[in-house]
């Protein structure tokens, strides 16, 4: 299947300008719990939309990946974070603060952070989304390295949902479709599941919008809309649920919106502002998701007019001089230029044609999660993929913290957390990743401060084939005789005999 350069530059036009719609129409319900009556923005516009964070956040992601390009990461992403996103609430603040503090993704969205389930990430995916246009996996393989600076859980499995749905947008238009692929990459037991399938099962049963609201608020009780509300005026037919516990029900909204809107665009983002809760990250993203669809020439005129297509931002530190699109034609302009590189020969042919490029993209049944493996483990691994499967990735969170090297990569698996004299466990694990192509043996050796001892010892050795799905594993046990500061840096050197290539690997445990 081959996507054209118009094609292509029409859909993510239309993503932005779709989830710039979709953000400025909800944004003056947000964190309510009400009924809302809307047709149209209720702001004075004139071209020059409020800031939202819907949009922005993911402007700060773009100029990591004009940088670092696919060597973009958890780590860099956090980097990112820390030095230019201005907002400290909830979740963000939460991230910021657990990064400063030494705590590496995915700790860092984890981490005392009772907004990890919330809805901050699911709105930044459509970035991945149109730079792994027509490719879902490679998309959700960086949704989840930017979910779990700030989030975990529930509110990663909201992004990487997004993410896989926005991208297989580019290809497919059919609603349950693309929810389904949505779904695939999302474990069966999640919260996020269970809300899109429960609006699913009201749509077909033809339960009303109002209803099926109401069964979304109890059945995946979230509390971004009482935030502001006492105890006391609580509302008695709506429970209320854990603080944070966001994303899942604001996905059903989500979903309800874009069903019950029967594909049409306003309609759908009507509704599903219309039903309160984080009116601007459920009607930005499915704004988002019908501007892929539609693509930017499909879009009704009198929804983008107000806009005029003008980014404006409240997240991000402007007097840093970092680079951020002013307008949604910008934006675009940034991503395609991006695309060709960010792809490559590894995930499609970029074929040049005319003034730009073409890709050739993915069949209709690729576009699913693959959830097993392709080859019988440890058989001759020469050409076959070393990269662990989607639903492998998402069990790394949040105790798992992955570095990638040249010649393979290694996760490192502890809680972050050390008490005098209780043994302590950390887990590494190495795994080849391809690019030798040949039987290798890998040297580890563990620094600790003093105080901190290592009952295995300090110094091993262990072979690292080149077969399918091999790994070599160490468990380490750490006690401390002493603990002489508030945390405990330690640092794990991993070579490869005979090449070049090494990486240091660190664990950061606070006293507790």
């Amino acid at each position: 299947m081959e996507l054209s350069f118009y094609t292509l530059k029409d859909k993510i036009l239309g993503c932005f300008n779709g989830k710039n719609v979709g953000g400025v129409l909800g944004a003056p319900f947000e964190g309510i719990r009400q009924i809302n009556d809307i047709d149209f923005y209720i702001q004075n516009l004139d071209k020059n939309p409020p800031p939202n964070d819907d949009l922005d956040l993911q402007l700060v992601w773009l100029n990591a990946v004009e940088k670092f390009g696919r060597q973009t990461d958890a780590k860099i992403l956090a980097e990112y974070w820390v030095s230019y996103i201005v907002p400290n609430w909830v979740e963000y603040g939460t991230g910021k603060s657990n990064l400063r503090a030494g705590l590496m993704p995915p700790f860092s969205g984890d981490i005392e952070n009772s907004y990890k389930n919330s809805c901050g990430c699911f709105i930044r995916s459509e970035l991945w989304a149109c730079l792994a246009a027509g490719h879902p996996e490679l998309a959700v393989r960086y949704a989840y390295e930017d979910a779990i600076v700030d989030h975990a859980s529930e509110g990663m499995y909201a992004e990487i949902f997004t993410a896989a749905v926005q991208s297989a947008a580019f290809l497919e238009s059919d609603k349950y479709k693309l929810i389904d692929i949505g779904l695939s990459y999302i474990p069966d037991n999640c919260a996020v599941k269970k809300a899109v399938k429960l609006i699913i099962d009201c749509y077909k049963s033809k339960t009303t919008v109002q209803e099926a609201r109401m069964k979304i608020l109890s059945e995946v009780p979230g509390n971004f809309g009482i935030q502001g509300t006492k105890i006391k005026d609580f509302k008695e037919d709506v429970p209320w649920g854990e603080p944070g516990f966001d994303a899942p029900g604001n996905i059903g909204i989500l979903v309800l919106g874009w069903l019950y809107g029967e594909d049409d665009f306003a309609k759908s983002l009507c509704i599903a502002v219309n039903c309160g809760e984080d009116t601007d990250c459920t009607a930005a993203t499915l704004g988002a998701i019908f501007g892929i669809i539609y693509g930017d020439s499909r879009l009704p005129e009198k929804w983008k007019a107000p806009l005029g297509g003008v980014i404006n931002t409240c997240s991000i530190d402007r007097t840093s001089g970092i680079p951020i699109p002013n307008t949604v034609e910008e934006l675009t302009d940034r991503i395609l230029r991006v695309i060709p590189s960010f792809l490559g020969s590894e995930y499609c042919d970029i074929l040049y044609k005319g003034d730009g490029f073409s890709l050739t993209t993915l069949e209709d049944s690729e576009l699913f999660c693959k959830k097993t493996d392709e080859y019988i483990p440890l058989i001759n691994g020469g050409g076959k993929p070393k990269e662990l499967r989607i639903d492998q990735l998402l069990e790394l969170s949040p105790n798992g913290v992955k570095y990638d090297f040249n010649t393979f990569f290694a996760i490192l698996n502890y809680e972050p957390f050390i008490k005098l004299n209780e043994p302590c466990k950390l887990t590494l694990a190495i795994h080849d990743n391809g690019l030798t192509r040949h039987q290798q043996w890998v040297d580890i050796k563990v620094y600790t401060p003093d105080g901190i001892n290592v009952l295995e010892g300090r110094h091993f050795s262990a072979p690292l084939q080149n077969t399918y799905r091999y790994k070599t594993e160490k468990e380490f046990t750490i006690t401390a005789e002493s603990i002489t500061s508030n945390k405990v840096e330690i640092l794990i050197d991993i070579s490869v005999s005979g090449r070049p290539t090494y990486g240091v690997v660190k664990a950061v445990l606070f006293a507790n």
